[in-house]
């Protein structure tokens, strides 16, 4: 395999650009947006240029390239600390159980409940592969590459991790649980919001919301049936990471309605399993493949790499794969099973 994930850098911002004009909307993360996404980029390299290996508010912007064909297909971003500067809100769905003894019945009604419960903890999200790049494991390698920088620098980053993502629209770019609840509010539609948060942030509009309760049952049958349902397109990324350990816990974003899925950081799969290994060899890598990473911050280098395993020395790497990573004998990586 010909591609890699490393640290994004100014240069890229055209690609990542063309990439962001892509999405179709709801991407908060990734807007289309040249002032916004310099500004990302810049916070970016000032993250991977922090010396202290503490926990903060810093972004790091990944890119997928294929470093011979120097093109780049894919991006995805890892915070290390949430709710720091702005509030980070989600709606909790929990359920209201009340009992008549004149009627003679239960009455559970479900209610949805404005909470800070996750602040602090690290977020990974951001991530955007081409439609022309969805086979082939690369979606995979993308993803997984932010679990192995996070056991790279496990100091930068919380106890809990969470996931946000994208909820239901129509193909015009409209939600239907916007349109219910908070689109009521203000006065503009869900891609004007969208936009808006992307650039300036949610927190203008989250603080304006109300803060009481909302009975489901009071919402429109459109906007209940997409509640922490992801958009079509997401599927496979919502399997990806209950893969790696993440499960909904009943949060779901506050204007789209979307799923936000959280694990503890140290039980994701990619965290748990990955382990040290000697290069011992660069040549004849075998057929067994692994992912793979090197390298720490600006040099952190991923992909999925062709090894074979020399007994209990270490890890013998493919020339290619030892090319991609920037790795000779005697270096190490960290490496964990597809």
């Amino acid at each position: 395999m010909s591609f890699r994930v490393r640290p994004a850098n100014p240069d890229d911002f055209d690609a990542i650009y063309e990439m962001a004009k892509l999405t179709g909307g709801g991407f908060t993360n990734l807007p289309a947006d040249k002032g916004t996404l310099v500004s990302k980029l810049a916070k970016s390299e000032d993250a991977f240029d922090k010396v202290e290996e503490v926990q903060g508010n810093d972004c790091y912007i990944f890119v997928l390239e294929d470093p011979a064909a120097r093109v780049i297909r894919g991006t995805c971003q890892v915070f290390g600390q949430v709710g720091v500067t702005q509030a980070f809100y989600s709606y909790h769905l929990s359920t209201l159980t009340q009992w008549s003894p004149e009627l003679g019945k239960t009455f559970r009604n479900q209610m949805l409940t404005l909470t800070t419960d996750l602040e602090g903890s690290s977020e990974v999200g951001g991530l955007f592969l081409h439609p022309a790049m969805r086979a082939g494991g690369l979606g995979l390698l993308l993803a997984r590459s932010r679990y192995l920088f996070i056991r790279q620098h496990r100091e930068r980053f919380g106890d809990r991790l969470l996931a946000e993502l994208r909820g239901v629209m129509d193909q015009a770019g409209n939600s239907p649980f916007w349109d219910a609840l908070a689109g009521r509010f203000f006065d503009m539609s869900f891609p004007e919001a969208d936009a808006f948060n992307a650039v300036n942030g949610t927190h203008f509009i989250a603080e304006l919301m109300p803060k009481s309760p909302i009975y489901v049952s009071l919402l429109p049958d459109a906007a209940r049936a997409v509640m922490g349902q992801p958009h079509p397109t997401g599927r496979a990324a919502l399997r990806m990471l209950e893969g790696e350990g993440f499960a909904f816990d009943r949060y779901i974003d506050i204007f789209d309605g979307g799923p936000t899925v959280v694990s503890r950081t140290d039980q994701v799969r990619t965290v748990r399993e990955a382990v040290a290994e000697k290069v011992v060899e660069v040549g004849d890598g075998g057929s067994m493949k692994m992912l793979l990473a090197t390298g720490r911050l600006k040099s952190f280098r991923a992909c999925l790499g062709e090894v074979r395993r020399i007994d209990n020395e270490g890890l013998a790497l493919s020339a290619d794969t030892a090319a991609l990573l920037e790795v000779r004998e005697g270096d190490t990586v960290l490496a964990v099973s597809r």
